[in-house]
């Protein structure tokens, strides 16, 4: 379950798009930020689970990319392309047969494509020609159709598909996707063959128009996922925002509770923006978050590199050149579902899941210093903007060292333990943690 936003210039306080996504899978399924190379020369390319000719020639992209897969759950590019994917459900079973990944797809995107009008072109292409399919779980089996947001500086896509179907609609001003199909008549255009299918099945009015969303939606799974109730969430708050969206408005949306004073990651009637995980089907949390901010002459990536993006601190990444040509900011070694006290990722886990004792407390004494020091990552680089890649690097370096210290501190105030309360919801973790080897304290 995941939770994707996008505003055009005309929505945003500095008339830059931006875009924000929070990646909700399992607990342990650790998630961490990377740079891929711009390649040259094609060959065989092994994805997640197909090998497919590779391009002759990539873009270098920043990803945020589950522990397991070849593929990214969202990303950049250096020409400014952004995308996310969220999980889909339709009537029709998603397919189970090994093909490409959602996330595959996201990666492949951002590796072919200068704008996002080419990336829709490129993954609804290699759509048409490989399929979508196999399991996307971790440790629970998961099969799952994908939509995506594909933004660059000047414009930006919904896309959502159902096998090798597919709908696109361009974005007006701001949109909100989640785990559910959203595009109705509005769309600008579908794939020869669902427009074929919807003549033949009787979904389409005299003009060939007709509902997508409200013929392949699953309204079982959707009443699982919460997906209709978030997009509308995230809508709603989008639209409060507009004109003046900020980058830290964003961050906002994504840390969103509902309006539930009684909200609690234990005490939750549905899932919300900022997904906890819990007991039974509530197997997902929010394990990365991303904002961008698309200016025509350049990009900032505020990211997380970790787990729960109200426990979280946004930390700064651009891409220019000069930048992160020996790797980004470190956050330790590579990830797995095993934990890890050297990794950016597990260690903040002991914050977050001790948290978890009472939440509560644990984010109002935290949250005040969380956005204060936010503002000051938001105004130091700024300011760095106009002093050249080796401000910006030094900036952006600084802005980390300051996070990693700031956690340690929250850490160490709430004691770093890996428990999480009392009834089913604490055991529930605590089952989790031991699977992942957090140590007890």
């Amino acid at each position: 379950m995941c939770d994707t936003l996008v505003a055009l210039a005309a929505s945003t306080a500095r008339g830059a798009t931006l875009f924000a996504k929070n990646s909700d899978r399992e607990r342990n399924e650790a998630q961490g930020l990377e740079m891929s190379p711009r390649r040259t020369g094609g060959g065989p390319l092994k994805l997640t689970y197909l090998t497919i000719p590779d391009a002759e020639t990539t873009h270098a992209c920043l990803l945020s990319r589950p522990f397991w897969m070849w593929g990214a759950e969202m990303g950049a590019n250096a020409c400014g392309v952004i995308i996310g994917n969220e999980a889909v459900h339709a009537k029709t079973p998603a397919q189970r047969t090994p093909a490409l990944t959602g996330m595959d797809l996201v990666r492949l995107g951002l590796e072919r494509a200068a704008s996002a009008a080419e990336a829709v072109e490129v993954i609804t292409s290699l759509l048409k020609q490989y399929g979508q399919g196999g399991d996307c779980g971790h440790l629970g089996r998961f099969y799952y159709n994908n939509g995506f947001i594909v933004a660059d500086p000047a414009e930006a896509f919904v896309l959502e598909t159902a096998g090798r179907w597919w709908a696109v609609e361009r974005v007006a001003d701001h949109r909100a996707l989640s785990n559910a199909y959203s595009i109705g008549r509005t769309y600008d255009a579908v794939s020869d063959d669902l427009a074929t299918h919807a003549r033949e099945a009787g979904w389409a009015d005299a003009r060939g128009r007709f509902d997508v969303a409200g013929q392949l939606l699953d309204p079982d799974r959707d009443a699982v996922s919460f997906g209709r109730g978030r997009c509308a969430r995230g809508t709603a708050l989008l639209a409060h925002a507009a004109p003046a969206l900020t980058p830290r408005g964003m961050m906002a949306i994504l840390r969103d509770h509902g309006d539930d004073p009684d909200w609690t990651p234990a005490n939750t009637r549905g899932r919300t923006i900022c997904m906890h995980a819990a007991e039974g089907p509530r197997r997902s949390q929010s394990v990365a978050s991303m904002v961008s901010e698309l200016r025509p002459g350049g990009a900032v990536h505020w990211v997380t590199g970790t787990s729960a993006p109200c426990t979280s601190l946004f930390k700064p990444l651009i891409f220019e050149t000069g930048l992160f040509e020996t790797g980004l900011p470190s956050q330790g070694p590579a990830l797995s579902d095993r934990f890890d006290d050297t990794a950016l990722w597990w260690r903040h886990e002991r914050l977050h899941r001790a948290m978890l004792r009472d939440f509560t407390a644990g984010l109002a004494t935290i949250q005040g210093e969380r956005d204060s020091v936010e503002a000051g990552f938001s105004a130091r680089i700024d300011a760095a903007s106009d002093g050249g890649p080796a401000v910006l690097k030094t900036a952006i370096a600084e802005c980390w060292r300051e996070a990693e210290a700031v956690e340690a501190r929250w850490c160490a105030a709430l004691h770093g333990a890996g428990r999480a309360g009392h009834g089913a919801h604490g055991r529930s973790w605590a089952r989790l943690n031991q699977v992942a080897g957090l140590p007890r304290t």
